[in-house]
């Protein structure tokens, strides 16, 4: 056990005080065996420093009666409780539970407010010397789902955190509340989840480089969810039901806002403040919107008339959209500051950078390349082709030149084969078309012929990229060199900013050639203009660029007078997966043309159908932990409807038990539970039943305590709380409800039996407590019977 100061607190504020000045280095003790086998073990990262006796204080062991209430002090013992006549007259259901606890000696140590307040019991999480980083300390898994879970709930998970692919998705999506609603059938349900923080899950579903997939904690067992696909589909989806989900509100707030750019910042930007009851201009200076969703994404991956259905669906909900309109030409700035009550910008990064070669005049820029054959401007790649460039747009630019009819395509970048920005997949699918990827080269000059044409492009070794300070730097080896044949070269290597619309004397403030934002906020250095998307960040995901415009979204609204579009989804406890998927099984993968079959203005890529994707969403998780709470008084309180007092406030029993790191209870660190109040009322039936292996375990594997209400035979309120089948203490209102107004028999028994029942998900090895629980309730209920 690690050292430790230990102090003798003389009051609350005492304690309480000490736990604030040193923070989180401090645990309360209240004196029981608990924390103390827990700091033997080691079983945290870091152990407390100073260990806080609140045994000491004076005015915390006591039972008081009046005529209401009985008020219990946090410290009094188990003992004590169970030994009170008035208690086991009036409350025996709390003298059973306290009777309950395991020896005798434990219950002479053990306070009400160390029982209440002890930490789970699962074998993963008390695993010694914390070798074993569960979900509910501070690794991302619960070992026990797939694992040892024959003492683990019967109802679900509940969630700790966010669960990492929400944690690493940039619009924070709650994937796997959306897939839950897919494995009930609710497309309707998991579509307005998917919108609250994603307005184009059709494109995402198909261009987005799904960061969330690659944490996913099913990757860790056999393969990660294919939340793309499923995304996919549920955008499409959207769009077939596009007047359900695109729609006008009914609320006008009297403000309009400009946005310049109709890229994917500034449809995210258009759609929250739209449905948040705003009037929205987008001004864009192409033919059509859609910023480089149209113009610099493939036709192969993202169809032109995808893009089509969104902006009618946009138009929907009175988004107005002005095209081929020039910010400083065809119309000022000062105008739009005059006209509008607040303007995005968000133009996005079209620019070609420099990057200082000989003959670079003689390049092309890959993203006009990408623009002219979107628009389907007659390119001729020319019949040998060098891309420079390792990122997502040097793979579509050279995929794109091969299949408008160059006959050899190489790609050439600085990175080596595992840094390349590019996407896994978008690096295979190149290699799988025949383009030549050369690695670790850097451009020294485009050569040229005698007529001054291209004749292709020298390169030198590049030794590293980046610099000890992990900033770009790259470093060459002169003397190797390698010759590249070409009659077209493009550069792919980063976009910037053109920022040239509005005035120096405006006073935007740049920083590297895009628009500097205010941390957070949004909002730019000029008053009511706010910014977002790759004119902020340079050239980035569109995921990341629909986030920045939601966040955007939030600032306007609130600079507006608003107070933000905070939308949160309701998640269902406990958490909910299918265990007949737990297994080892492959992922779903979408179908693909085959290569003979691809071409430059089709889709590649086969949606999935809907069979499909339920089999897909039934594979997911649903992360959370599924240990549960080994509290015996923890269900006894909640049936009889205590409320917890702390040195803070005061806590109804229900809402007093919860998952969260470290923790069973809602307390904060320096929150200590000064008092139990429990309502006293004579004409109620209680009881507390458990089941456990032997007598000298002194937490329960099932328990249920139960209170009825009873009218000359007839049940008018019920409460029936299961305690050690789920993560928190598991109140089963639908057998509540079923009860009132009936008279207790044996077909009511049984049939309360079954709801109790109901909603479990049974894993590999507690099968058991469906057995158990079921008997509890019956054996409790006969007790009413008469």
């Amino acid at each position: 056990m690690k050292s430790f100061k230990h102090i003798n607190a003389s009051t609350v504020e005492n304690a309480v005080g000490i736990a604030q000045q040193k923070g989180e280095k401090t645990v309360f003790i209240a004196g029981g065996t608990d924390l103390l086998g827990s700091l033997k073990n080691r079983i945290h990262k870091d152990s407390p420093s100073y260990l806080v006796n609140l045994k000491t204080i004076s005015n915390l062991d006591y039972i008081a009666f009046d005529d209401e209430e009985l008020r219990i002090g946090s410290l009094t013992r188990l003992s004590d409780i169970e030994s009170n006549k008035k208690i086991n007259d009036t409350l025996p259901i709390l003298a059973s539970a306290a009777k309950s606890v395991a020896s005798p000696e434990i219950r002479n140590m053990g306070t009400i407010g160390g029982n209440i307040c002890q930490e789970n019991r699962c074998w993963y999480y008390r695993n010694s010397i914390n070798i074993i980083n569960c979900a509910r300390k501070d690794g991302k898994y619960c070992y026990a789902l797939t694992g040892e879970n024959q003492m683990h709930s019967i109802f679900g998970a509940m969630r700790v955190e966010d669960p990492p692919c929400k944690f690493n998705c940039p619009s924070s999506i709650n994937i796997p509340v959306y897939l839950n609603k897919i494995r009930q059938k609710d497309l309707d349900g998991a579509a307005r989840i998917l919108l609250e923080n994603n307005p184009l899950p059709a494109v995402t579903g198909r261009v987005c480089p799904h960061f969330c997939e690659s944490e996913c904690n099913r990757g860790d067992y056999d393969e990660a969810i294919s939340i793309r696909a499923i995304e996919r589909h549920l955008g499409d989806f959207i769009l077939q039901n596009h007047e359900i989900y695109y729609v006008v509100t009914e609320h006008f707030k009297g403000y309009n806002i400009a946005v310049i750019g109709a890229g994917p910042a500034g449809l995210s930007v258009a759609y929250y403040l739209a449905k948040s009851g705003y009037g929205v201009t987008i001004f864009d200076d192409h033919d059509e919107p859609g910023g480089m969703l149209r113009y610099g994404i493939p036709e192969y991956r993202l169809p032109s008339s995808l893009l089509d259905k969104i902006i009618n669906a946009f138009k929907g909900m009175g988004i107005q959209f002005r095209t081929d309109v020039k910010v400083g030409e065809t119309i000022s700035f000062e105008k739009l500051k005059k006209d509008f009550d607040s303007i995005f910008l968000s133009t996005g990064a079209w620019k070609q950078p420099s990057i200082g070669i000989l003959n670079e005049e003689k390049t092309s820029s890959g993203l006009d390349f990408l623009v002219k054959t979107k628009q389907k401007q007659a390119v001729t790649p020319g019949k040998k082709v060098v891309v420079i460039g390792g990122g997502n747009v040097a793979c579509d630019v050279s995929i794109s030149a091969l299949r408008s009819g160059a006959k050899q395509v190489t790609m050439v970048c600085l990175e080596n084969r595992e840094e390349m920005p590019a996407l896994d997949s978008e690096i295979k699918q190149s290699l799988e078309e025949g383009i030549q990827i050369l690695n670790s080269w850097g451009p020294t000059e485009v050569k040229l012929t005698e007529e001054g044409k291209i004749a292709g492009v020298e390169f030198v070794r590049c030794l590293s990229v980046f610099n000890n300070q992990n900033e770009f730097n790259p470093a060459f080896n002169n003397e190797e060199r390698h010759f590249v044949e070409a009659d077209t070269v493009y550069l792919a290597v980063g976009q910037s900013a053109d920022t040239g619309f509005i005035d120096d004397y405006w006073g935007l403030d740049l920083f590297k050639g895009f628009i500097r934002t205010a941390e957070k906020s949004h909002a730019t250095s000029i008053p009511k203009v706010f910014a977002g998307g790759d004119v902020c960040s340079g050239p980035a995901t569109v995921v990341e660029a629909i986030c920045s415009g939601r966040e955007a979204a939030y600032e306007i609204n609130q600079y507006l007078g608003g107070n933000g579009i905070i939308e949160s989804c309701k998640i269902e406890y406990p958490l909910q997966f299918n265990v007949d998927y737990m297994n080892k099984r492959e992922k779903l993968k979408l179908r693909e043309k085959a290569l003979g079959e691809r071409s430059i203005d089709k889709e590649d890529l086969i949606g999935p159908n809907s069979e499909e994707v339920l089999e897909e969403a039934n594979r997911c998780f649903n992360c959370g932990c599924i240990a549960v709470n080994p509290s015996d008084l923890a269900p006894v309180l909640i049936a009889i409807k205590a409320k917890i007092v702390t040195s803070k406030r005061i806590i109804p029993a229900e809402e007093f038990f919860v998952v969260r790191k470290n923790k069973s209870t809602i307390l904060d660190d320096d929150e200590i539970v000064t008092e139990i109040v429990l309502p006293l009322n004579n004409n109620k039936h209680q009881i507390y039943q458990k089941y456990r292996i032997r007598s000298s375990i002194d937490f329960p594997l099932v328990s249920a305590a139960i209170t009825c209400e009873m009218n000359n035979g007839t049940v008018r309120d019920a409460r029936l709380v299961l305690g050690a089948v789920a993560p928190i203490p598991l109140r089963i209102k639908e057998a509540e409800e079923y009860l009132i107004g009936k008279t207790i028999n044996d077909d009511i028994i049984n049939e309360v039996a079954n709801i109790c029942i109901k909603n479990a998900i049974i894993l590999q090895k507690n099968e058991y407590k469906i057995n158990i629980t079921k008997a509890l309730v019956r054996r409790s209920l006969l007790e009413f019977k008469h």
